[in-house]
């Protein structure tokens, strides 16, 4: 008799390690289903640019028109995150997963099809609803996916980073191959195979996640969430066209600043907050947030910064740019997987910090570009910058998802992109502004600014990163 019984614990004890430890093909698809959505999100970040020209060209639109191709995709993809976040914690990532793949996928096709400017416009708005749920939503079933196993995590992190990271970088260069040899329609249609393959991947293997439901909905918050996120991001945007004392832009401040103090004073007292301030109590998740503000305002305004000089300046082609452009993926590709393998071995903090530095040696490099400066004098900044930000990305996300249960990891990721995307809607804007007072000037300062703030990203990382060995910290608790 002890014999069966010591037969049914052995059995339930395997049977429980199976829920423990995912099957490492059930995790490697998982990692592929959730990449793929990101590649999606990342690539039309960045894939469009290469095309605007030829887009005005054939649907007759001037640079206004061109600018809100563009920005229409990012003010939503911002504005939605923490609502598509929230919402993944209620009713299950892979769900909301799930839809938002089909609407980015539908999105795609009208942007490919569009007859004139205003659909295009509006169908990358409709892009950027469905961005806004693959992000937050793909790192949540990752998270859910390694079972509090850190070591699998930090891993896993680092391949999806890779993926999203490289899509980001590769935008221009694979926009550059297929605007010369289709049409600027080919860079949307691209997307509908792949959006095709990762929602079946999804439906047929990744597995759902932990669903978190506290009390009523938090309608008021997510509504001033939007407002303060659309009301930034469309004033940064305005900067641009209309200048910073304009009073359209100054109102589209204004309008953030009471917004963002209303949203709080909600969030302090609503039963059941959108965003639990709380969060903000973990040192770790307030460190890596500020990072990943930091990171993203100086890489997406660095981005902006070389296309317009080696297009406009340098007088590249869209294949001239893409290849002179083609190390920076590379590199990002190959330092992301290497930053999934070390955050395993010597965690996320030095991991972090080190890549700062390197990506501060990076931007330094780059600092002194001029009309005539040769491509080999670039080189060296082209690899040494990716390389520092492709090893600090993936440790800045594994030890914000450590600090938080799995049944909050939707909403803490959405938090945490959703910074990410302002960061990046502001260095932009900020560095444009630079680029558009006096060109080669303004094209050093952005790169000195770029350095400055990586080096106090660093000491950030430094002393607010704290050991993911601990317990997690549960961000829904003092709500």
């Amino acid at each position: 008799m002890s014999n069966v019984v010591k037969m049914q614990e052995n059995r339930a004890y395997s049977e429980a390690s199976k829920h423990r430890s995912p099957s490492s093909q059930i995790l490697f698809i998982t990692i592929l289903a959730t990449s793929l959505g990101f590649v999606l999100v990342q690539l039309d970040v960045s894939i469009v640019n290469v095309a605007l020209a030829q887009i005005g060209t054939s649907l007759g639109t001037g640079v206004a028109g061109l600018q809100w191709v563009v920005d229409s995709y990012a003010l939503l993809f911002a504005s939605l995150l923490l609502f598509a976040g929230t919402l993944a914690d209620r009713i299950g990532a892979r769900k909301a997963f799930m839809s938002g793949f089909a609407l980015f996928v539908v999105a795609s096709l009208a942007c490919g099809l569009a007859p004139v400017p205003a659909v295009l416009i509006a169908a990358r708005a409709i892009q950027g609803i469905g961005a806004a749920f693959l992000v937050p939503c793909s790192l949540a079933l990752l998270n859910h996916a390694c079972h509090n196993d850190g070591v699998t995590r930090a891993r896993a992190v680092g391949l999806w980073t890779a993926a999203g990271s490289v899509a980001l970088a590769a935008g221009p260069v694979i926009g550059g191959f297929l605007v010369h040899a289709l049409s600027w329609r080919s860079i949307f249609f691209v997307n509908l195979p792949l959006g095709a393959i990762g929602i079946w991947l999804t439906w047929r293997f990744v597995e759902e996640s932990t669903t978190h439901h506290a009390g009523r909905f938090d309608l008021v918050g997510q509504i001033l969430a939007i407002i303060t996120l659309s009301s930034l991001t469309a004033a940064m945007i305005e900067t641009g066209v209309l200048g910073w004392t304009s009073p359209l832009v100054l109102l589209g401040f204004g309008l953030a600043v009471v917004c963002a103090v209303a949203f709080v004073l909600v969030e302090r007292r609503v039963e059941a907050p959108m965003l639990p301030l709380s969060f903000f109590k973990n040192p770790t998740f307030s460190a890596a947030t500020l990072i990943g503000f930091v990171i993203n305002l100086t890489l997406y305004g660095i981005i902006f910064i070389l296309s317009l000089y080696l297009q406009q300046f340098r007088h590249y082609s869209a294949i001239e740019f893409g290849i002179a452009f083609l190390p920076f993926p590379l590199v990002l590709l190959v330092s992301n997987l290497t930053a999934g393998w070390l955050g395993g071995k010597i965690g996320s903090r030095p991991l972090m910090v080190a890549g700062l530095l390197v990506a501060t040696i990076g931007y330094w490099l780059l600092r002194g570009l001029d009309p005539a400066t040769p491509y080999a004098t670039m080189l060296p900044g082209l690899l040494v910058l990716p390389l520092g930000i492709g090893l600090a990305v993936p440790a800045m996300t594994t030890a914000l998802l450590a600090t938080v249960s799995r049944s909050r990891s939707g909403l803490a990721s959405g938090v945490l992109n959703t910074v990410r995307q302002a960061g990046g809607a502001i260095g932009v804007a900020l560095f444009g502004s630079l680029l558009a007072r006096s060109a080669i000037q303004g094209i050093s300062l952005a790169f000195i600014i770029s350095a400055v703030m990586a080096i106090f990203a660093a000491l950030v990382a430094l002393v607010g990163i704290r050991s993911a060995k601990k317990a997690p910290f549960n961000g829904s608790q003092d709500g």
